[in-house]
């Protein structure tokens, strides 16, 4: 994707693995392959320069991607996505957590949707968001302006639903605009809002 340019606001993309029956609880996944975060993820992380997280999300990532990209025993693939990773500056929206254990990270407290609109309207690259409680928040809002799925083929059964919980006042219709499968028989979809 473009860079901020003009009066145009940066993109704020929602990134998110699911399986077949909608679980995203990353416990009931497959780890994606090295085609998959070699040719995707970190793709998508190298056009952004800011990732969204709520703390449990954020502490998932953080420390360990800074971790892995310190590991030489890490794949390649890895190491790659994890380098992408710990160069993006990060913003944790949480009341309770108390200080970011990585050096690009900024603890927010304030109003989430003022938050996310200044930080739309400051120049650079895409804006990524993944979890699912913060993002659930920015679709209500209409924050969100790309959704990027990979879905896994899996059936999970049981486990936390993708918009789970999320109201919206009418359907939200959009366009898909990219898809590309991968060996492992991961589907990376790409969606745009309206």
């Amino acid at each position: 994707m473009s860079q901020h340019k003009g009066n145009q606001m940066r993109n704020l993309i929602y990134a998110i693995n699911v399986s077949l029956d909608g679980c995203c609880d990353h416990t009931k996944m497959i780890p994606p392959d090295e085609e998959v975060f070699s040719e995707y993820y970190t793709q998508m992380l190298r056009e952004a320069d800011l990732t969204i997280y709520g703390r449990k999300t954020y502490q998932l990532m953080v420390p360990y991607w800074p971790d892995v990209a310190k590991d030489p025993s890490s794949t390649k693939a890895d190491i790659e996505f994890a380098a992408a990773f710990d160069s993006l500056n990060k913003v944790v929206f949480s009341r309770s957590l108390d200080i970011a254990e990585d050096k690009n990270t900024r603890i927010v407290r304030t109003d989430l949707r003022d938050e996310i609109l200044k930080l739309k309207e400051q120049p650079g690259g895409n804006i990524l968001t993944g979890g699912v409680s913060i993002p659930s928040q920015l679709i209500e809002l209409g924050l969100v302006d790309e959704y990027h799925f990979v879905v896994h083929p899996i059936i999970a059964g049981e486990g936390r639903r993708l918009m789970e919980g999320v109201s919206l006042p009418e359907s939200l219709q959009l366009k898909l605009v990219e898809s590309k499968v991968f060996k492992s028989g991961c589907v990376a979809l790409r969606y745009l809002k309206p």
